[in-house]
């Protein structure tokens, strides 16, 4: 994860969180240890967030108003092609990627925010603007073979150069979708 040089506290504090977030996973992390990370007191992170759920719903909530943006804003320009639409999703599902991986490494953070549904929601809209509202299964199956795809290869292919890797995922995404 890229460390930002900020003198803003609360976001030092989202920082540090993430790494060890990646690190020990989110259950598995405490204030204690941010704090301890920070060189700070645990009522000094207090002072910015009242717990750890709220440290996390802090920085989950960017994702939450992102994928709600680009869905609403998908379906307002509708009818969108296949290729931009791909292309644009790759592109949202990378800039939040290492909050992906984190969830997706502690699954309970699913839940517990209660992201798992507004994921499949976000799957579904997206999924009818590209095979429409009565799909074959051949056809939702591809869409969700290639928009799963799609996000896990923004989210894992870390080391990789981003237009390459953006190039050679649509690209599959696309291909995985068939003709239209």
């Amino acid at each position: 994860m890229p460390r930002l040089r900020t003198d803003d506290p609360k976001a030092r504090i989202q920082q540090v969180a993430v790494e060890l977030f990646a690190e020990r996973g989110v259950q598995q992390t405490s204030l204690r240890d941010i704090a301890d990370r920070l060189g700070v007191t645990k009522p000094a992170l207090y002072y910015h967030f009242a717990s750890r759920e709220d440290l996390l719903n802090s920085l989950v909530q960017p994702l939450i108003d992102d994928f709600d943006a680009y869905v609403t804003a998908q379906e307002a320009a509708a009818p969108v092609t296949t290729q931009d639409l791909m292309s644009s999703y790759f592109d949202l599902a990378h800039k939040h990627r290492w909050l992906i991986q984190i969830v997706i490494r502690d699954l309970a953070v699913l839940t517990e925010l209660k992201l798992a549904s507004r994921m499949m929601e976000w799957r579904a809209r997206l999924t009818e603007l590209l095979i429409g509202p009565t799909p074959t299964l051949d056809a939702k199956v591809r869409a969700m073979v290639a928009l799963g795809g799609l996000s896990d290869s923004a989210v894992m292919f870390d080391d990789e150069p981003f237009e390459a890797l953006r190039t050679a995922a649509v690209s599959a995404a696309v291909d995985c979708l068939g003709p239209t």
